[in-house]
């Protein structure tokens, strides 16, 4: 029999059942399309990590305060206690000079919860004292009037660069121009030189508009009255000298803090780089992305398991068929192929409509809830292979099953 005779026979048996054949679709219809979701949603997730990250600076490295100490006690034991935040201004400036075929730039950073006013307007924000290598080492750029100078940071001037968010909480209109007016940081009146360019929302959710840049003597001396360092960037030289660059600032922060072994067990620092935020957040993304692909497969799998279930009922439905075709000639083979053929064609139109609703779910959801979601064309195709085959592998026992039949005893069957 020719393949076109079987593909006839399978869609005239499927277009007369129209409801069960679209109630057997669903789930596959379902599988593929939260796919396909899934798989939009882990890699748009992924690119907007990546793209975060990568806007925080170029070859960054970042050195916070260490969270634990370890010491030894009278025993000889090992006795962790908290530790005290030791980075400094100096500490900041000895890697700038010393380690200059490596580093690029480096940019000390004191921040703080800070209300200010503008006009009687009083907001809520971060104040950030930095130098302004703040700019290149981060990827800041102002969109209007410029950033503070080295001279205002040694001077220990009262200027300031404000951020987006900070504009519209106290004018109401973020794309506001600020520059030239007086805004007031702790009973200090700053001019403010600059407007940044918006960042938007970082990587770990926060608004990277809401804050206003000061001159790092300034926010330490008038505004914070700090004396030590929340956080050192570092921007490198080159993405490939970026573990040499970690292993230099390492062991220079240990001789200017006099730790002992054992490393880094024993840091008052954490030295973390670009690429370790990038590994961070695709693993929790890429264990999201699996545990959500795993609920799709299990679909794919209920709805593979209703076209058994539907397929075992048609074959029972058409045994008298079944022994008439077989009694008129028909071969075990012709049995077998008309029946795995209408199994097929559930699976693979159920595929093509679940791709469909897939894409346009992902469209919605981009939307509507705002959320970075790519296609991938890569798993639209590998979609469609596995709904078939899930047709294939389901649809083969029902169909061995009728291709089987003794056409005496399917006669008789009533």
């Amino acid at each position: 029999m020719a393949l076109r005779e079987y593909f006839r026979l399978a869609l005239r048996s499927l277009n007369s059942n129209k409801m069960r054949t679209a109630l057997t679709m669903l789930g596959i219809i379902i599988g593929v399309a939260v796919t396909i979701l899934v798989v939009a949603i882990g890699e748009g997730a992924t690119k907007s990590v990546s793209d975060q990250i990568n806007a925080l600076g170029t070859n960054l490295l970042m050195i916070r305060q260490g969270p634990r100490r370890i010491q030894l006690t009278a025993a000889g034991r090992n006795a962790p206690t908290q530790t005290q935040n030791n980075l400094t201004l100096q500490d900041s400036q000895v890697i700038s000079r010393v380690f200059s075929q490596t580093i690029q730039s480096v940019a000390p950073q004191v921040r703080g919860n800070i209300q200010v006013r503008l006009n009687g307007v009083d907001a809520p924000t971060t104040v950030l004292g930095s130098t302004p290598e703040y700019m290149a080492v981060n990827n800041a750029t102002v969109r209007s009037g410029r950033f503070f100078t080295s001279f205002e940071d040694q001077g220990n001037q009262k200027v300031c660069v404000v951020g987006n968010s900070v504009a519209e909480k106290l004018t109401g209109n973020s794309n506001i121009d600020l520059t030239g007016q007086m805004l007031s940081v702790k009973k200090s009146n700053f001019l403010i030189v600059g407007m940044l360019t918006p960042k938007g929302t970082g990587s770990f959710g926060q608004d990277q508009d809401d804050v206003v840049l000061i001159p790092i003597t300034a926010a330490m001396q008038r505004v914070l009255g700090v004396t030590n360092l929340n956080m050192i960037s570092i921007s490198c030289t080159a993405p490939d000298l970026m573990p040499l660059a970690q292993q230099q600032v390492s062991a220079l922060l240990r001789q200017r803090h006099h730790l002992r072994p054992p490393f880094p067990q024993n840091d008052d620092f954490q030295v973390t780089s670009q690429t370790d935020l990038l590994t961070r957040s695709q693993s929790v993304t890429t264990t999201m992305t699996t545990l959500l692909t795993a609920v799709a497969i299990i679909s794919l799998i209920v709805g593979g398991i209703g076209i058994m279930n539907i397929m075992l009922v048609s074959v029972t439905e058409r045994t008298r068929e079944v022994g008439i075709r077989k009694a008129i000639g028909a071969n075990p083979r012709d049995i077998l192929m008309q029946f795995l053929i209408e199994a097929s064609i559930i699976s693979v139109l159920g595929g093509v409509l679940g791709v469909a609703l897939g894409v346009v779910s992902s469209s919605v959801l981009a939307v509507v809830a705002g959320w970075n979601t790519i296609v991938s064309p890569t798993a639209l195709m590998v979609a469609l292979v596995v709904s078939a085959g899930v047709g294939i592998f389901f649809g083969l026992y029902p169909a061995r099953k009728a291709a089987a039949m003794n056409p005496i005893e399917a006669l008789r069957y009533e």
